[in-house]
Formats: C-alpha cells, sequence, structure tokens
C-alpha cells in the first residue's frame, strides 16, 4: 500500500481563520462554476494536485454548487489522489439545498442544518468537515435556533468550527451575542464578496466586527467575474463566462461598467510595472488585506490557477506607494470607522 502524498507548502503563507487556531492557506481552492458541471474526473484531479503542490491546503464547496456534484467530485478527487484528511481545511457551505422542492430541504432549520450536512458529508465521502457554513442568513429561523444546530454539528464531530456567509454585521453581532449568553461557539468568519470594484461590506460594515471578534473573512469573486482580468476591456468574448450572463454583460456597458473598465485599463499600467498581469494584481491586492483569511480562487484549467497562484509572490511588492497609486485609480475606498488593511 503507497502512502499518502507528504503536504509541503512551499512558499505559501497561512493565516489564522479569524480569531480560531485553524490555519488556511491565504490562497484556496473553490469549486463554484467549477467542479462537478462537464469537467471530468480527471481534470478535477489535476487542478486539486496542482493546488497542493503549490501549498494549498484549504478547498470551498458548498451543497448547491452544481446540485451537489461539486462535492461529489471534490470528494471523489481528494480520495484517488490520497491525501491525508488531517493536511486538508476543507469548507463547505448550508442553505441553499441542492434542488429539492421539500419544505424542509433549505434554509437554516435545526433539520437542514444537521440533515443537510450529512448528505454533505456522503457527498464529499469524509466523516467531517473543517468549517461549515451559512450560505446566506434565514429570516425565517430564530438565530437562537441557528446558533444551536451549527454547535451540534461541532458537538457531534461532523465540523470543527462555524461560519457565515454574506451575512449582514447585525446578523452576526447577534448570532455572536447569543453564543456568549448561551456558552455556545460563535462564528469564527465570513465568505463575503470583496474585490477591488466591491469593498463597502467588507472594508466598512465588518470593521467593527475585524476589531471586536477577530472575524476572518473568506473572500470569493476577488476578480469581479472576470472583470478585473481585462478580458473585457474590448468587449464580451464568445467562449468568456459573461457570454452566458446577459445580465451581467450589459453591466459592462453602463456608465459604472465603463468607468470600471477604465480603471482596469489603468491597473494593468500598474501591473505592466511590476511584470505581473491584472489578474494576480487584482488577487495579491485582496490577499494583502490584514483582515482577509483566504483568497478562493476558481479555475477551470491548470494554466489559469497556475497563473492565479503566482500573486503569492506579488505582495511583497505590494508597497505603501503602490497601493497608493492602486487606491489613486479605484478612488473607491469606504471611509471605515477603524482600521482596515496594512
Amino acid at each position: 500500500m503507497s502512502s499518502a502524498p507528504e503536504f509541503d507548502p512551499k512558499n505559501m503563507q497561512f493565516r489564522q481563520l479569524g480569531n480560531s487556531g485553524l490555519r488556511v492557506s491565504i490562497l484556496s481552492f473553490g469549486g463554484w462554476l467549477t467542479l462537478g458541471g462537464t469537467q471530468d474526473a480527471k481534470a478535477t484531479e489535476a487542478l486539486l494536485k496542482l493546488a497542493f503542490e503549490h501549498g494549498v491546503n484549504t478547498f470551498d464547496t458548498a451543497e448547491v454548487y452544481s446540485g451537489g456534484k461539486c462535492e461529489i467530485a471534490m470528494g471523489q478527487a481528494i480520495k484517488n489522489l490520497g491525501y491525508e484528511r488531517s493536511d486538508l481545511v476543507i469548507i463547505t457551505k448550508i442553505f441553499f439545498g441542492t434542488g429539492s422542492k421539500s419544505p424542509n430541504g433549505k434554509g437554516l432549520s435545526r433539520k437542514h442544518i444537521v440533515e443537510g450536512l450529512d448528505a454533505s458529508l456522503k457527498r464529499l465521502q469524509m466523516d467531517y468537515v473543517d468549517v461549515v457554513k451559512a450560505h446566506r442568513p434565514d429570516v425565517s429561523t430564530p438565530m437562537h435556533e441557528i446558533v444551536r444546530a451549527f454547535n451540534h454539528v461541532i458537538n457531534t464531530g461532523k465540523a470543527h468550527y462555524w461560519g457565515t456567509s454574506e451575512w449582514s454585521s447585525f446578523q452576526i453581532q447577534e448570532a455572536h451575542d447569543i453564543a456568549d449568553k448561551l456558552g455556545l461557539i460563535p462564528p469564527v468568519s465570513d465568505q463575503c464578496q470583496y474585490n477591488m470594484f466591491h469593498r463597502e461590506r467588507p472594508e466598512k460594515e465588518y470593521a467593527p466586527l475585524y476589531e471586536k471578534y477577530g472575524y476572518g473573512t473568506t473572500i470569493w469573486s476577488p476578480l469581479a467575474s472576470g472583470v478585473l482580468t481585462g478580458k473585457y476591456n474590448d468587449g464580451v468574448p464568445d467562449d468568456s463566462r459573461l457570454a452566458n450572463h446577459k445580465d451581467m454583460a450589459h453591466r459592462l456597458t453602463s456608465e459604472e461598467g465603463k468607468a470600471n473598465i477604465e480603471k482596469v485599463r489603468k491597473l494593468t499600467e500598474i501591473a505592466s510595472s511590476l511584470d505581473t498581469t491584472p489578474t494576480i494584481l487584482a488577487l495579491a491586492w485582496c490577499a494583502s488585506k490584514k483582515h482577509v483569511s483566504t483568497v478562493i480562487l476558481g479555475a477551470t484549467k491548470p494554466e489559469q490557477l497556475e497563473e492565479n497562484l503566482k500573486a503569492l509572490d506579488l505582495l511583497e511588492k505590494l508597497t505603501p506607494e503602490v497601493d497608493a497609486k492602486i487606491e489613486e485609480v479605484l478612488a473607491n475606498k469606504p471611509e471605515a470607522e477603524s482600521t482596515w488593511g496594512r
């Protein structure tokens, strides 16, 4: 019987997930829009293997991604690759279900949190996940029920930590208050959209949470659906993601969209001065923020992932002077009430 591949962090950097003791790679790999669709098993294995060999230990999925097929693909790939479970940090999310019409097939009731996670674990072929997140807030379920349910799955060994995704700061505060009052485990991080064009919530709204709880963030859409790569500077290519999302493509022709494209052109000049690409610049900029625990990368091809992972090497070049040039181009920094960034 061959031994499991040994995890080698290479030059990867690791951060605590919020105020927890869990260490996550600052660049992680996500399966949204990537795994469980038209991609075959070998292609999935190639992506996970490449990420692992570059020191990525954190992998993100959700019950809703491809109707549960993303979890199946990720779990099978990890099994086939023979990785030690203890080397990996697996994050999944519960809320949207997998498409069931059952009235309890989605949401954050105790029933769905427990049964939904059980189903996720079965698809992943794992005994536990490291982090289970509430994929969205559920205003129809009392917060005390949500907090107790996530504590239940932790206490029964099905997860080590729990978190949120796109919750308001008020909802996160409420969850912490209830956990504190009842002596329960609070959430440790939020999975939120954050990029050069989407900054208000993570930089301003969450600022008090960082200071009060050491709350962390796991970031999705760091490239603003590909806009920050520069590939839409001259229109929407037929083979691009936005070609199949007309509403998103239409935004590029709005006044704000046109202004953002012009900003990308200027950001490309800054990237060129650093001998890099606007893609790598945008990813490194996001990862450089101190309250970001990990930036989730999504790629369908190994060469895309290889390119994205170069963001790690750019971090040391993002000096205060470079950051000032970026801010001058963006001109959209929220006026946070507390410290953010460096």
